[in-house]
Parts: structure tokens; sequence; C-alpha cells
């Protein structure tokens, strides 16, 4: 149990830090929500490779760490665009 924690929150960092590097431009986004976001990534691909019988192959799961590196990106895009969102400096903007 505690190895599964660890090998989440270590493949979860490395996703979430390619993630960040496949998409273009600058992500206004602290490396623990990047963590955070990775480590989402790393289990919800991992439940949904098992759904489809691909988490578990003979050598490198590459489909499973591909479904997890895509949607790293789609989770760092989306808390990019909710931080986007935000006022900076107090001010709104109408």
């Amino acid at each position: 149990m505690i190895g599964s924690i660890i090998a989440a929150i270590v493949i979860g960092a490395i996703v979430g830090a390619l993630a960040r590097l496949v998409i273009p431009g600058r992500q206004n986004i602290s490396i623990a929500l990047t963590l955070i976001v990775g480590i989402a990534a790393a289990l919800v691909g991992t439940l949904i490779a098992s759904a489809l019988g691909i988490a578990n192959t003979g050598g490198i799961d590459w489909w499973e760490h591909i479904l997890q590196l895509a949607l790293a990106v789609v989770g760092v895009l989306l808390v990019t665009q909710m931080g986007s969102g935000r006022t900076r400096g107090g001010t709104s903007r109408t």
C-alpha cells in the first residue's frame, strides 16, 4: 500500500513536469499544484488503463504512461485557464 502511494507521487511528479514541458508557453501555476495535477492524472490514468486492460503488460506500460501524460496535459491546461481568470492586484476586469 505505502509503495503504491510513493509510486503515485513519483510518477505524478514526472508526469506533471512532462506535461508542463509539452505545453507551449508559460504556465503560471506552482510546482505544488503541478505535482497535485500529476498525481491525480497518474491515478486516474491507471484506473482507465486498468479498465481497458492495458495497465499491466510484459514490459514498460507505454500506453498507460501516455494516457497519464495526456490527462496531466489536460489538467495543467485546465488549472492554468482557471488561474488566468483571477483578478490581479485587487482590480477587477469588467
